[in-house]
């Protein structure tokens, strides 16, 4: 759906963007990530063909591909109610069907058919997102970009706009996400890409990212009471590889490359029985997406 090759992009003596690549599958929920001022908002606006670019190419899988694109902060005319902006919306963007019918289709869409005939001045922030959403797929877009959908909403707010996506891509429509909350990213992409100093660092489905990037994985053993015993156990199986989290009496077991993480549990496991320590909580993890992220980011 979506192919960038070597983008670039200054603003003066400030380069934001390197030499990004990025690749968009049909019917992917993309998540795009990166801190502030990576270029991920650069990148979008020139794929919408707001700005443009100093280099590079970007190209779409079909000719005359639809871009809906709802930006971070959308600005609404406060004046008008929603019925009446999106017959704003169909106007500018000429649209050709039965207006009225797809204004009450994408306001059902969004859950607005109650509050959709106040004005938006009195819309709360939520609201206005939802009403940013209906804009940004009225016209059937092949490419649905949302810059930041649920920031700064509250709990309610973003559950909304998160079941409004997860509808959306389950119809098939291909979404990039660019967002900071990770949960939203692992509730609704498929694939993500991690943008570092202007340059994709990152990309592929999460399961290959955590699979490739988190295969490092850990022990994790809960005592109750004294942990003096379980410290002198672990200390002999294990040679002094762990880390003690005195507060929270957790134990941490670095697992070696190509260790056979059952095999090393079982063993764990038998020689704390052997000293009469039955664990309260014991777990094999991988890091988590947020982990990745962070040390991707540096």
């Amino acid at each position: 759906m979506l192919k960038i090759e070597n983008l670039q992009k200054s603003y003066g003596q400030f380069q934001v963007l390197r030499g990004l690549n990025m690749n968009v599958n049909k019917g992917d929920v993309y998540g795009f990530l990166g801190k502030n001022g990576c270029g991920k908002t650069t990148t979008m606006n020139i794929v919408s063909d707001i700005i443009r670019k100093d280099g590079g190419t970007v190209s779409f899988g079909k000719e005359n591909c639809i871009i809906g694109y709802l930006p971070e902060s959308p600005e609404l005319f406060k004046y008008m109610n929603s019925y009446e902006y999106l017959d704003y919306i169909a106007a500018c963007c000429n649209y050709k069907a039965d207006r009225k019918k797809r204004i009450d289709e994408v306001i059902s869409v969004v859950g607005m058919t109650e509050g959709g005939k106040r004005r938006i001045g009195g819309y709360s922030r939520g609201m206005n997102q939802r009403l940013g959403i209906a804009a940004a797929i009225f016209n059937h877009p092949d490419l649905l970009i949302l810059d930041e959908p649920t920031s700064a909403l509250d709990p309610q707010g973003r559950a909304e706009v998160m079941s409004i996506i997860k509808q959306l891509a389950s119809s098939g429509t291909t979404i990039i996400l660019c967002t900071h909350i990770l949960s939203d990213v692992e509730k609704t992409a498929n694939r993500i890409g991690i943008v570092r100093n202007g340059v994709m660092a990152v990309e592929g489905s999460i399961s290959e990212i955590c699979n490739t990037y988190g295969a490092e994985k850990k022990l994790k053993i809960k005592v109750f009471g004294e942990p003096a015993q379980a410290i002198a156990t672990l200390s002999r199986v294990t040679g002094g590889k762990f880390l003690f989290e005195k507060t929270g009496q957790t134990f941490e077991i670095p697992m070696e490359k190509d260790e056979d993480e059952r095999e090393k549990a079982g063993y764990i496991l038998t020689e704390l029985a052997k000293d009469n320590i039955v664990p309260s909580m014991f777990n094999i993890e991988s890091k988590s997406l947020e982990q990745i992220y962070m040390e991707t980011i540096g």
